[in-house]
């Protein structure tokens, strides 16, 4: 099992067919809340589901290519994060993240894109991050901005979300901003 501790109550957790229940009761207990801005929430209706799914993730993590871990607060299953994928050749990878909404307001989501961010830029050596969110997703938005990435630009209807086009906001920050606002 891998974890990867972000503080005494964070940890992420690479996730393995033995979550998929864990996984999909999260989702489950959420789907109304997750759907309005995650446009996979629809088609995962049993744990059954996330099996090809936790296999795929899997093998991104085992070929170098993100990963996609769980986030554990406080040993409970809060949500997710993740590299969509890592271009090795450009140097630059994407994250996603999402939280059960009980979770939300701790400031969870905060430290461990932070704790990622800092993995990203100090361990696999990318020199680029970028994180989109919608554009009226205001708690997603908050986190690239608390945590200083640049507002780039806006993908007009960037994402499909079941029925209709949703435009996209793009934030990003470089690895020699990074390490100079954060000082590590």
């Amino acid at each position: 099992m891998f974890i990867f501790p972000v503080n005494q109550d964070i940890q992420l957790k690479l996730l393995e067919r033995q979550d998929a229940s864990q996984i999909f009761h999260l989702v489950d207990d959420n789907r109304h809340f997750l759907r309005k801005w995650l446009p996979w929430v629809d088609n995962m209706r049993s744990v059954e589901d996330y099996y090809p799914v936790i296999d795929m993730w899997l093998s991104q993590f085992a070929n170098h290519n993100g990963f996609q871990v769980a986030i554990l607060y406080n040993g409970h299953m809060a949500g997710m994060v993740g590299l969509h994928q890592i271009d090795w050749r450009q140097k630059q990878t994407t994250i996603g993240y999402w939280l059960g909404e009980n979770y939300q307001g701790k400031g969870i989501m905060t430290k461990t894109v932070e704790h990622v961010v800092r993995y990203i830029f100090q361990e696999l050596r990318l020199n680029r991050v970028e994180i989109r969110c919608g554009v009226h997703n205001y708690k997603s938005r908050a986190i690239p901005e608390r945590l200083g990435f640049r507002q780039e630009g806006i993908i007009q209807d960037g994402e499909r979300l079941y029925n209709y086009y949703h435009d996209i906001v793009i934030y990003g920050t470089v690895a020699r901003d990074w390490l100079n606002q954060h000082k590590l």
